[in-house]
């Protein structure tokens, strides 16, 4: 179980490697990897930037992967997220989840990913045609939570 926030680029066949490194438990492993896109809001980007507040947001990373674990039986768990200037193209952010059923492994890997959105405390800045301009949080990124509130009944941490 590990979450980590850092501004150098990661290698995620290394990553999902070490995850699973030595485990013969695991049966699955499910991943998501966010990648700057070169299109945002039906404009060209040319750079993103991501500001975090250090210690507040690994804390929220912690909290969300704590809720994974206690409704999963997870082997492994991993969150990288990046902060800092980064291009189109190059990785954002990497969940991982492995269990030894691939159904544990999914549902996990989509929770954390849809949790990370509306709980991780990143402010995100975009530049490319016309400037540059900061992203709002989307209901959609909201509904997605919701769901998994929805989906057990249970309280939103």
């Amino acid at each position: 179980m590990a979450v980590r926030v850092q501004a150098e680029p990661f290698d995620v066949g290394q990553e999902l490697a070490q995850l699973t490194a030595g485990n013969t438990g695991i049966g699955g492993v499910a991943s998501f990897t966010g990648l700057v896109r070169e299109f945002a809001g039906g404009r060209r980007l040319t750079s993103m930037t991501l500001e975090h507040y250090p210690g507040m947001t690994e804390l929220e990373l912690a909290r969300v992967e704590a809720e994974a674990l206690a409704r999963w039986p997870l082997d492994a768990s991993l969150i990288v997220h990046r902060y800092g200037k980064m291009l189109p193209g190059e990785p954002i952010v990497l969940v991982a989840t492995a269990s030894a059923h691939r159904h544990a492994a999914l549902e996990s890997c989509a929770f954390l990913i849809d949790w990370l959105k509306t709980r991780a405390t990143f402010w995100k800045f975009e530049e490319g045609e016309g400037g540059g301009l900061w992203v709002e949080a989307k209901e959609a990124d909201d509904a997605a939570t919701k769901r998994w509130h929805l989906a057990t009944g249970g309280e939103l941490v």
